[in-house]
């Protein structure tokens, strides 16, 4: 489908609901069946205005249409969101938001999104994707394009805002239970109330669990579970009508196993594996057969919990508005990341906390006047531990020696090398059952405090009653201090393949190389000795020996440079050191220009240009590495440990800007909202997995051309058909510097050309008030490349793994007037397969591994709301 496609459906349509931003804060009254179009209150710019008013691109999810489509977190939401692109990584923790082509995410907590999420105004600095235990939810907001002018901490690309309902003064709640396929059940409740005249309060819970989908053969157990837990409390006080105090606390837990990896191209070292495993180690070319070997089961054991008090206070024609909140996040992972039935990697975990304290303070004027203005300041402080092991297991000793056979063209194996090198070191047994032994690897800590305050503002202007003139801007100051602690107990990856001593051993290995070419067996001295005497080959020989003699040294023609992609885990230099400060300081000023007009009563339209930051981000990992250019200096200092290479220790920040026109109409029966926009970010951080680590980098430019849509029509009583679309027409202005080389030009991979929602909700309402309410939604992605490149793979691999999105949705619910609703539901009913992300198979070249996507899932509800 094409842009032609896209503008043909939206005229046909003639109609659309919203983008509108609305931020987690000044909660508008809760969501219900009868919400419509651009009439839904939000607070846009911190602000209560209605979509229609608001001229700013938002998409807005209603608690209805969260109900309705059985949205139960941030994955599914992207099926109502066309821009919104949602993808759950390595572990249950690791989600990556994408909006507008824009975004990044990484299991590497020094990379900060370029997408911020809050919950009830409140930034969630790490991946946030259970919205679907969240007792309440009153609407889901996602603010589209660079909001660095009111959000400077990392909102270069985007805002996604949940809001849940504060306090009520009357007496109600809720309980809702759901039982589905894979034995899932989920148990929701709330209770609110009043406990005086100026006290409220609200409480609810909620328990998530699930079968997993999948099926570990060797393990005999299902994998890919969901098991989750949480709380949540509110208080709210009003002692004045001018005065509001809110106060939350919340708790949530997961303990889960999480995410499955299928094999996508079965490379050569399958065959080894499946030796080692003893059968079969994948289920070969066949990542959507939800069938897979693993040694252990990986374990996502994750508590999120924190608290926050919003304090409101009316002083006429100005208010006050503070938000305070800390929040902290424990997250003990580990993963069978060679995702095969042989044990070779024995343990991939991460032991993360993050502690987190934000407090943000505004003023803003309600003036009669054509003169208003919003001014604030925001203050965010968080310190990072985190903790990882990668060991090998207890197979991946007579794997490297396979690996390093086959290398070799079965010349040189592991035994040998170990008696070689310890021979010529002068110790004979040093190395003798050292290499690739099990339980060695890599210990990692890493520690990042990040310190960062902005100050913003906007000022509105009304030249008349129509056209309206804002200017807003925010300078934001962010300093990071990190440091690394890594020890690599991986014998093989410390040795210095290029070291002088073992120049006897490369002399041999040329001359052998040398006499095989000629047709004589090295390992045969008779052949070697008839060679080296005989008259016509004697002169031969010698040239044999004066070649090896010549390049025994000689790293260019070292015969064993093709064991060094074998050094998995070689010695790390920690930072900071007397050459590397492990710092950064960035700071920037973001600003936006926008003028919006009330074309008529029913039509506005707005004009934007916009800037965007997000500051470093910090490779908190073990690809860490320093830059080329430090390599001398460290050097010179005597730091450089053996096999250092170089890369990246942090990405420099992005900068992002925006060209934005949109039109926003609200009529009786449609309503209507159009976005065209130029967009781009210079720097965009990129981060990439290259089979054996991660490679962070800074494109030059990365720029996207866009036609959003978003509309609703009610043709006839009860029925209200909508269509959302976004046409992206993205590329890397210049990337030089990537994984894969220069790819300046080329489309970025996983940013589909035309992605839509087309849904229908109908309502009847039968005689003594009795509904049946029937929903259904359609969301389709054109098919696009899925990764930049694939290491280790000729050109085209990559490019002929492509994913498309064809996903059906539906319900059907009985609502009784008692407040009972009973219905049932299915999600991705048609089944749809496709990978979410790709990735070179760890430590085995050759093989491509792959997320697939979620099967089909359905059930029934029972919901009860008093």
């Amino acid at each position: 489908m094409t842009l032609r496609n896209l503008l043909l459906g939206a005229t046909m349509l003639c109609a659309g609901a919203t983008p509108a931003y609305a931020f987690a804060q000044d909660a508008a009254p809760a969501a219900n069946d009868t919400d419509y179009g651009n009439e839904i209150i939000v607070t846009a710019s911190k602000r209560s205005q209605t979509l229609q008013d608001t001229p700013v691109a938002v998409s807005v999810t209603s608690a209805a249409q969260l109900e309705e489509s059985q949205i139960r977190d941030l994955i599914d939401l992207q099926t109502a969101v066309p821009s919104l692109r949602v993808s759950q990584l390595q572990s249950s923790a690791n989600t990556n938001f994408i909006i507008r082509g824009f975004g990044n995410g990484a299991n590497n907590a020094g990379i900060e999104p370029s997408v911020g999420v809050f919950i009830d105004g409140v930034y969630r600095s790490r991946s946030a994707a259970q919205i679907g235990d969240l007792p309440n939810v009153e609407r889901i907001e996602v603010l589209r394009g660079p909001q660095s002018t009111l959000f400077g901490k990392n909102a270069s690309a985007g805002v996604i805002s949940i809001v849940t309902q504060k306090p009520q003064y009357d007496f109600g709640g809720s309980a809702e239970v759901t039982y589905g396929n894979f034995n899932a059940l989920t148990v929701k409740g709330d209770v609110t109330g009043p406990i005086s005249d100026t006290v409220a309060f609200s409480i609810g819970g909620a328990y998530n669990r699930r079968d997993g989908y999948a099926k570990d053969l060797k393990l005999d157990t299902d994998v890919n579970d969901r098991n989750r837990w949480g709380v949540r409390g509110q208080l709210l006080f009003e002692p004045t009508d001018a005065l509001s105090i809110r106060l939350i606390g919340d708790y949530d837990k997961i303990d889960e196993n999480c995410c499955i990896a299928g094999n996508v191209i079965a490379g050569p070292t399958v065959a080894i594996t499946n030796a080692l495993a003893g059968g079969p180690s994948v289920d070969a070319n066949n990542p959507f057969s939800y069938r897979v070997y693993n040694n252990f089961l990986s374990s996502n054991e994750i508590e999120n919990y924190g608290g926050s008090a919003q304090i409101d206070y009316d002083l006429g024609a100005l208010a006050l508005t503070s938000i305070t909140a800390y929040r902290e996040v424990r997250a003990l992972t580990n993963q069978d990341s060679d995702f095969t039935g042989a044990d070779l990697i024995g343990e991939n975990s991460q032991n993360l906390g993050i502690d987190t304290f934000t407090q943000e303070l505004r003023l803003t004027s309600d003036f009669d006047g054509p003169l208003n203005f919003l001014v604030g300041g925001y203050y965010f402080n968080e310190k990072i531990n985190q903790k990882n092991d990668i060991r090998f297991g207890t197979q991946f000793r007579p794997y490297g020696d396979q690996l390093i056979r086959a290398a070799s063209g079965n010349a040189l194996n592991v035994a040998l090398l170990e008696q070689t090198f310890g021979a010529l070191e002068g110790a004979p047994t040093r190395y003798i059952g050292t290499f690739f032994r099990a339980g060695d690897g890599l210990d990692e800590a890493y520690t990042l405090k990040n310190d960062a305050f902005s100050i913003f503002g906007t000022v509105d202007f009304e030249v008349t009653d129509r056209l309206t003139l804002s200017l807003g801007g925010n300078y934001t100051k962010d300093r990071k201090r990190f440091a690394t602690d890594v020890v690599s107990t991986d014998v093989f990856s410390g040795i210095n393949l290029d070291a002088p001593q073992y120049a006897p051993f490369r002399n041999q290995l040329l001359l052998g190389g040398a006499l095989q070419q000629a047709g004589v067996n090295p390992n045969d001295p008779a052949a070697v000795g008839a060679f080296a005497t005989n008259p016509a080959t004697a002169p031969i020989f010698q040239q044999f020996v004066a070649f090896a003699n010549a390049n025994q040294n000689n790293p260019a023609a070292n015969p064993l440079n093709g064991l060094k992609a074998f050094q998995f885990l070689p010695p790390f230099l920690n930072v900071p050191n007397s050459v590397e400060k492990a710092r950064t300081n960035d700071g920037d000023f973001a600003y936006s220009v926008r003028a919006a007009y009330e074309l008529t009563d029913t039509v506005n339209i707005y004009a934007t240009y916009a800037t965007g930051f997000k500051a470093s981000s910090v490779n908190l990992s073990r690809d860490s590495r320093p830059l080329a250019s430090d390599l001398p200096a460290i050097t010179a200092a005597g730091l450089r440990t053996t096999n250092l290479a170089a890369g990246s220790r942090f990405a420099a920040p992005e900068e992002s800007t925006v060209y934005e026109f949109g039109l926003k109409g609200q009529w009786d029966v449609a309503a209507v909202n159009v976005a065209v926009f130029k967009q781009s970010i210079k720097g965009f951080q990129s981060n990439v997995f290259t089979g054996t680590g991660f490679a962070l980098a800074n494109a030059g430019k990365q720029s996207t051309f866009g036609i959003e849509f978003d509309g609703s029509v009610r043709p006839v009583r009860g029925l209200n058909l909508t269509l959302a679309a976004t046409y992206l027409d993205a590329k890397y202005d210049s990337f030089v510097n990537s994984a894969f080389g220069d790819i300046s030009g080329t489309t970025p991979a996983g940013i589909p050309e035309l992605s839509m929602t087309m849904g229908a909700t109908y309502t009847h309402e039968f005689a003594g008030g009795t509904k049946a309410i029937a929903h259904v939604d359609y969301s389709y992605e054109s098919p696009v490349q899925i990764v930049e490149g694939l290491a280790g793979f000729p050109a085209g691999v990559a490019e002929g793994l492509q994913r498309e999105v064809n996903s059906l949705n539906a319900s059907f619910t009985i609502r009784l007037t008692n407040g009972l609703d009973v219905g049932v539901w299915g999600r991705n009913l048609t089944n749809a397969q496709y990978l979410t992300t790709i990735f070179p198979a760890v430590a085995q070249a050759g093989s491509v591994s792959g997320y697939p996507s979620q099967p089909r899932t359905y059930g029934g509800t029972v919901r009860f709301k008093f």
